[in-house]
């Protein structure tokens, strides 16, 4: 037997916990397929198999807490799987409610559930037909429309609920979540933490993206010109103008970082997650696109490492996205400022005296202000509204 041990951890990392076991007793495993994933307080680490062979005992169950390098299970490395009675498998997907729950996996159920989606509704890949998570994280990117119904199977109608009947379900945080709330709630209690607001004319952008773009998209290879790219580079100038705000606190020091690695929040089915982008300043806008559109798709399918999430120095959210007009994003320790961009929407203003319909949006700077005075916080979010109305500054340096 060939034992199966959890990943080496980052020294930042202590612990993690078995998310899903793509494997089961019995199963045939090939060399580099998946057969189990780690969860950790930043990302998800995948085991794969060091050679062919049959999956034997499982140490570690799912939901089980594991260290770094620890024995989870094993395998017997060249052995051939014996051959299932295929029979025996159709009868029970066709016709028995309690053989369907055994071809969902655990973690797949849970996912489901907290997503409010019947796990059953969910298309399978596995060995057999059985549902995995990454089935489950697909339908939810997909979004389709409606789930696929067999034509000859009766839909079962929904059981009647008592009149005043109030449910409620109680799922306990992953590990992810959890550390996310309490990084939160360190960064509220441990800082000065302060927000200031903006608002930002994004007419002059909007009409350079609207005639660039399609020229942009056809030289960068298919990178699309969006928003990000020049709120990144306007944040990078503002953070060169004022050191303080790209700077951290480490005890009673105060560090004040000569580089410029912005992260960028991306929300993901477990949790809002911040990947960096390492030296924007030497980075083009084509470079950023690109490497927050990489993010996003890794992001959405669990594959961004630790060493991605690590070492920013600067974070923009934007919950624009999701409709949001205004918010106080809360800092992401031991940085000492992020930004917040927000929606776009057509507001009257008054232009040179005369009333005029423009596009704003509201920028918020969210601050400590143990590190950072008002007065540097609110110039360096002036700076960010002035590049961004003449987006020819960022080019002239001015």
């Amino acid at each position: 037997m060939t034992d199966i041990n959890s990943p080496q951890f980052p020294e930042s990392v202590e612990e993690g916990s078995v998310a899903t076991w793509h494997k089961q007793p019995g199963d045939a495993i090939a060399r580099d397929e998946l057969i189990v994933d780690i969860e950790t307080d930043k990302t998800v680490l995948e085991v794969l198999a060091t050679a062919d062979g049959v999956m034997g005992d499982i140490v570690k169950n799912e939901g089980d807490i594991v260290l770094s390098g620890e024995l989870i299970g094993r395998m017997d490395a060249g052995a051939t799987a014996a051959p299932k009675a295929a029979a025996a498998a159709a009868p029970a997907a066709a016709d028995s409610n309690s053989d369907d729950e055994a071809f969902v996996n655990p973690a797949a159920r849970k996912m489901a559930e907290e997503n409010g989606l019947n796990p059953q509704s969910v298309p399978g890949t596995g060995k057999g037909g059985r549902i995995t998570k990454e089935d489950v994280v697909n339908f939810l990117k997909n979004k389709p429309a409606a789930a696929p119904v067999a034509a000859s199977a009766p839909v079962a109608a929904p059981a009647p609920v008592a009149l005043g009947a109030r449910e409620e379900k109680r799922v306990p945080m992953t590990r992810l979540r959890a550390t996310i709330a309490k990084r939160l709630l360190a960064a509220q209690h441990e800082t000065a933490m302060l927000t200031t607001f903006n608002e930002v004319n994004m007419k002059p952008l909007m009409e350079l993206r609207k005639q660039y773009k399609d020229q942009f998209e056809k030289t960068h290879n298919g990178t699309r010109l969006g928003f990000m790219g020049f709120f990144v580079k306007a944040a990078t100038e503002a953070l060169k103008r004022f050191p303080a705000v790209n700077a951290s606190i480490d005890g009673n020091d105060m560090v004040y970082h000569g580089f410029y690695d912005v992260g960028v929040a991306v929300s993901t089915p477990k949790g809002l997650v911040v990947p960096v982008l390492r030296d924007t300043d030497r980075m083009t806008i084509a470079e950023v696109e690109q490497g927050i559109k990489d993010y996003a798709v890794s992001a959405q399918g669990g594959k961004l490492g630790i060493e991605d999430m690590t070492g920013g120095t600067f974070t923009i959210t934007n919950g624009g996205v999701f409709g949001s007009m205004m918010s106080t994003p809360i800092l992401n320790p031991p940085q000492t400022a992020i930004l917040g961009m927000h929606k776009t929407y057509e507001r009257p203003m008054a232009v040179n005296g005369e009333v005029v319909i423009l596009p704003m949006m509201y920028l918020a700077l969210s601050y400590d202000h143990r590190m950072i005075d008002g007065k540097d916080a609110v110039q360096f979010l002036v700076t960010i509204k002035e590049l961004i109305e003449d987006p020819a500054r960022m080019l002239l340096n001015v």
